[in-house]
């Protein structure tokens, strides 16, 4: 199980300094994966919670590439219904291509009704725009020729080179918790990616109905690579806890439980939903180094 962290590409303190000490941070530890998440328009209801600045996925991921050399980038997730799929398709190629084959696509559909506006973007849309442009993009990534014509979007005869490094195809995690994302993961072939789960959900509903889906559909089961919180306390958390949150012996168990699952990749969220708390990284950083000191043995690949 390889396990990465989320960057905070966002509020005060976010800057090109703090998410180079990010990645590089990450890397040294030897986490395998960082990813960034997305918005556009810094509207009220994104800025209660992602104040600005908010840097782009994109543009960011591709200037890490260079910084770095074997760590994984990936977003967490672009709001797909935002961008044309052929542009998306194009940036996430390309990417994939200037980072020697190390991005990672994750999609999701959106929940800030007032970005969607100001991006004049149908809210009540957003879930069959995403299910659209997702067949869209995977027409575009062979690097040949492509046409689509759908509800939302159509195009005839583009040029969609260069195509993904990887002679597996560039990787799409399918975003969110409901059973849409999970029927999403199956019908596209991605990755299901979860965010703030609790291990007996997962284990008990999450992933024996993305099973069910997979057998009804009759195609292989999706890759399972949740978000996690990562929160570490002095004391045991009661039961009501999420994965990742408590005592490093309840992490570590939380871990251990995903790794048993089959779970490629978890993803560690040092953030929880406190504005304030994007003035100082420090905390964070301090958590990620006591985790892979005390918990894992990340240069060798493997849970102690």
């Amino acid at each position: 199980m390889k396990v990465g962290v989320n960057l905070i590409n966002f509020g005060p303190a976010a800057s090109p300094d703090s998410l180079l000490r990010w990645t590089r941070l990450a890397e040294a530890l030897g986490y395998h994966l960082v990813m960034i998440s997305d918005h556009v328009a810094i509207t009220p209801d994104v800025a209660a919670i992602y104040p600005a600045p908010f840097y782009d996925p994109f543009l960011t991921l591709a200037w890490l590439a260079g910084m770095t050399r074997d760590i994984e980038l990936g977003t967490t997730v672009i709001i797909l219904p935002y961008r044309h799929p052929l542009q998306v398709a194009r940036l996430a190629t390309n990417l994939d291509r200037l980072s020697g084959g190390r991005f990672i696509l994750g999609v999701g559909v959106g929940w800030a009704r007032q970005e969607f506006a100001a991006l004049d973007v149908p809210f009540h849309d957003r879930g069959a725009m995403t299910d659209e442009y997702l067949t869209a993009i995977t027409a575009t990534l062979r690097g040949e020729i492509a046409s689509y014509e759908g509800r939302f979007v159509a195009f005839q005869d583009v040029s969609t080179a260069p195509a993904p490094l990887r002679a597996s195809g560039l990787p799409i995690w399918v975003g969110g918790n409901g059973t849409a994302a999970r029927r999403r993961a199956v019908r596209f072939g991605g990755a299901w990616h979860p965010i703030s789960i609790r291990v007996p959900w997962i284990r008990d509903e999450g992933l024996p109905h993305l099973r069910t889906l997979a057998a009804q559909a009759g195609v292989p089961v999706p890759p399972l690579c949740p978000r996690i919180k990562l929160r570490l306390t002095d004391e045991p958390l009661d039961d009501s806890r999420l994965a990742g949150e408590g005592s490093l012996d309840q992490v570590r168990a939380d871990l251990e439980a995903l790794a048993a699952l089959g779970v490629d990749y978890v993803l560690l969220d040092t953030y929880h939903g406190d504005p304030e708390a994007t003035r100082d990284h420090e905390s964070a950083w301090s958590m990620l180094a006591t985790l892979a000191e005390r918990v894992l043995d990340l240069p060798n690949r493997r849970l102690r």
